[in-house]
């Protein structure tokens, strides 16, 4: 061997005797430091078909088959009423193309129904259901009322138009799209407008479907907030009762003013004769309202002759802007009537809500002997005789 390659050799194993010693002892620390980073660091995994998830604010996803094999802590959820899967961006479409208008109508039902085949219903196109519009605060009357939550599980919302539906199933369980042919009903409907006849009709005439299918239904306009369950507060002899603007004391007086936006009907051949004898009065008093056509014909002989049993519901528990429940330790339900655009009734029933809430905030005893009342109407004021201005007086 050369000397030149011995002392290279030489210098080159002194090296190594010299920095192996260090060199192993940082790879070893740098390996344990890895090591424990990863068995302490969380573990997250993206969907193949999602790359960007936004985790401010969003609920942990389940999939559909692991859900009956794993149940989430309930804190990380909200209310079973309120569970939702993001709604597609395509128009909503029922879940089997095949099935028709009326299968899903009986199908909904059933799955809402109470143990005695009753239904709260509501209606709803696109103009009212966005979000922070009237739903919204519709919805959260139900949650904060008195005995009202429960109640959620028995609604049923009618979609009338594809985004009103979408909107549903993204809050809601029981939705139903059901749609008239040849109608759009999506946008706001100018108060007595052709369009907005229409849609009272169109309402009517879907309530006498429900009562045919065996159902008994509380129907309530989306702008009435549900503070206290009224099963309890209906009276037993009725088949058809019905909210009023103005209440004049007997629930069995014919001069009482009725408003349609709440009414209770139970199924049976009297209230079903009665919704259609009510539909097809349309053709004597064109252009008219539905509640002003009732207004008439609950005079007619033809309604005795049926034999259904008509009662008015006291202002007293089922009051409105009207004529507000005086009474906070009654009030069952209270409507923004008397009250003409979305933005007007949406400032005031949240100050309902607000009213509600500071009621149900005092201790009990307070609650009981207090004389509470409401802060409301605020920007819904109307002038007195506005709506006998803006009807149109049928010619008996």
């Amino acid at each position: 061997m050369k000397p030149s390659s011995a002392q290279g050799i030489k210098a080159a194993d002194g090296f190594l005797h010299r920095w192996l010693p260090p060199l192993l002892f940082v790879g070893v620390v740098a390996l344990s430091v890895t090591l424990l980073y990863r068995a302490t660091a969380p573990v997250v995994f993206v969907s193949s078909t999602s790359r960007r998830v936004d985790f401010i604010h969003a609920y942990p996803v389940v999939p559909k088959q692991q859900l009956a094999a794993s149940v989430p802590p309930p804190s990380l959820y909200p209310p079973p009423e309120l569970q939702y899967e993001p709604a597609s961006s395509a128009p909503a479409v029922p879940q089997d193309a095949t099935e028709s208008q009326e299968m899903r109508l009986e199908r909904v039902l059933k799955a809402a129904a109470t143990a005695d085949n009753a239904v709260i219903i509501t209606s709803l196109n696109a103009f009212w259901s966005t979000p922070g519009s009237v739903l919204d605060v519709f919805l959260e009357s139900f949650r904060i009322g008195n005995g009202t939550r429960e109640l959620l599980n028995h609604l049923v919302i009618v979609a009338v138009d594809d985004k009103a539906y979408e909107r549903c199933v993204a809050v809601h369980r029981h939705c139903l799209d059901f749609k008239v042919e040849g109608v759009d009903f999506s946008a706001e409907k100018v108060f007595n407008s052709p369009e907005y006849l229409d849609m009272m009709w169109a309402r009517l005439d879907f309530l006498r479907l429900v009562l045919e299918k065996g159902f008994d239904f509380v129907f309530s306009d989306v702008d009435i907030m549900w503070f206290r369950n009224p099963f309890p507060y209906f009276y037993s002899d009725g088949d058809f009762q019905i909210s009023c603007d103005r209440f004049k004391g007997d629930p069995t007086d014919l001069k009482n003013s009725p408003n349609n936006g709440f009414n209770y009907a139970r199924s049976n051949n009297r209230t079903i004769e009665f919704f259609k004898y009510w539909y097809s009065s349309r053709a004597r008093f064109p252009g008219v309202h539905e509640q002003n056509v009732l207004n008439i014909i609950k005079f007619d002989q033809h309604i005795r002759d049926i034999g259904v049993k008509l009662r008015f519901l006291s202002t007293e528990r089922f009051g409105g802007f009207c004529e507000p429940s005086r009474n906070f330790n009654k009030v069952c339900t209270m409507h923004a009537n008397c009250c003409i655009g979305l933005r007007r009734k949406i400032n005031d029933l949240r100050a309902m809500l607000d009213d509600w809430r500071n009621f149900t905030s005092l201790p009990p005893d307070v609650r009981i002997s207090s004389n509470f009342k409401w802060s409301v109407p605020q920007t819904c004021r109307i002038p007195p005789g506005f709506f006998s201005k803006k009807e149109k007086t049928p010619q008996v």
